[in-house]
């Protein structure tokens, strides 16, 4: 967790994500939460360690009790400086003595436990062997939810990082492409996302004609060339939160079919964000991009699902794809990112996050969705 910028959160706001958690656990039939570090200790308590380690730190959730950070003596220090620090109780521990004994004595033996889906095996197997009757699953699993419905300060942030993310591509559509290798185009995006304020560049996918087909491409050594289709898909950290956006453009004129499919790009992203209000579920998001794709014979062509939520981490639930019957509600956020695929030749993706409003949607990203004709 090295790097991430926290959000201003007050200890208020973070005893109420404490709250909300530990009913959220309670309804879901489970007898408490244990949260390592990662996005979901920063979420629920604003500590991220400057380095994660062998040492057992272990946010304890139990129902009945007061919330418990176990954290080793030599990081208590800092543990207390965090904004959600008052909210909990901390109990240190130190090298030579049982970390898991500490912990066990918080737990109740037989119970079931959320647990956060980056511990290490190392610490859960330890508390199983010191508490062989307790049973545990993943928070993505009994959890899901957990961090998917934004309060409105969150969705500023977020907001914050889209227009940070805006500005780098208002940047970058008026830098040279051809004749340039993807790797130094990508370099340039970090660098702008940097200078609009991010604090951590998570991806800068600059994928150029035929690499544009791979939705994941590796940003490699191939030289732009004019003709060439470019995916530009860039985003990371600001102020704590995340953005994830994505533009495709051209390296001088396109042919009439790199604009058809452009333009079929275009109106899904379109349809899937008009998708988008209170009650409707996560599938629906998909169908309505998928439909506009599928119809114009290009359906084959559209290999991943349509989105992904977006928080402390750049993807995080809920997932906009074919089966997930989760009712959207304001204050969720996610990207709407539909695109084709034609391997061996282009590709192109357009990508807004929005956020559920009390009667529909609200782009988080604003830069054109048209045609972007670069050098």
């Amino acid at each position: 967790m090295t790097g991430i910028a926290l959000a201003p959160f007050s200890a208020e706001d973070y005893s109420v994500r404490l709250e909300r958690a530990g009913r959220a656990a309670s309804g879901a039939g489970l007898a408490g939460l244990l949260v390592a570090p990662g996005p979901d200790l920063v979420w629920l308590t604003g500590y991220a360690p400057t380095a994660v380690t062998e040492r057992l730190t272990l946010l304890v959730l139990a129902a009945g009790r007061e919330p418990v950070l176990v954290v080793p003596a030599l990081e208590a220090p800092d543990a207390a400086k965090a904004a959600g620090a008052s909210a909990l109780a901390l109990r240190e521990w130190t090298d030579g003595t049982d970390p898991y004994a500490v912990t066990a004595a918080l737990l109740d033996d037989g119970g079931r436990f959320g647990i956060s889906d980056n511990t290490w095996a190392l610490h859960l197997l330890a508390l199983q062997q010191a508490l062989p009757g307790t049973s545990y699953a993943s928070l993505t699993e009994a959890l899901p939810m957990l961090r998917a419905v934004k309060d409105a300060a969150e969705v500023e942030l977020l907001a914050a990082a889209g227009a940070a993310a805006d500005a780098a591509f208002e940047e970058i559509r008026t830098v040279r492409f051809s004749g340039r290798r993807e790797s130094e185009v990508a370099a340039d995006l970090a660098g702008l996302l940097r200078r609009f304020g991010h604090s951590q560049v998570d991806f800068t996918i600059v994928g150029s004609g035929p690499n544009g087909a791979n939705p994941h491409h590796e940003v490699g050594d191939r030289v732009i060339e004019r003709g060439d289709m470019v995916v530009l898909d860039f985003g990371g950290l600001k102020d704590g939160y995340g953005s994830d956006t994505t533009r495709t453009v051209h390296v001088g004129e396109p042919t009439e079919e790199e604009r058809r499919v452009h333009d079929i790009v275009r109106e899904a992203q379109e349809a899937g964000f008009r998708a988008v209000r209170p009650g409707v579920s996560c599938q629906e998001v998909d169908r309505a991009a998928r439909a506009v794709i599928d119809r114009a014979g290009y359906g084959e062509f559209f290999i991943h699902r349509t989105g992904h939520g977006i928080g402390v981490t750049t993807h995080e639930p809920p997932y906009m794809i074919e089966g997930e019957e989760q009712p959207l509600v304001p204050g969720m956020c996610f990207s709407v990112e539909p695109g084709i695929y034609l391997p061996g030749r282009f590709g192109v993706r357009i990508e807004d996050i929005v956020t559920v409003t009390g009667d529909g949607g609200r782009r988080l990203n604003d830069t054109t969705r048209e045609m972007v004709i670069v050098d």
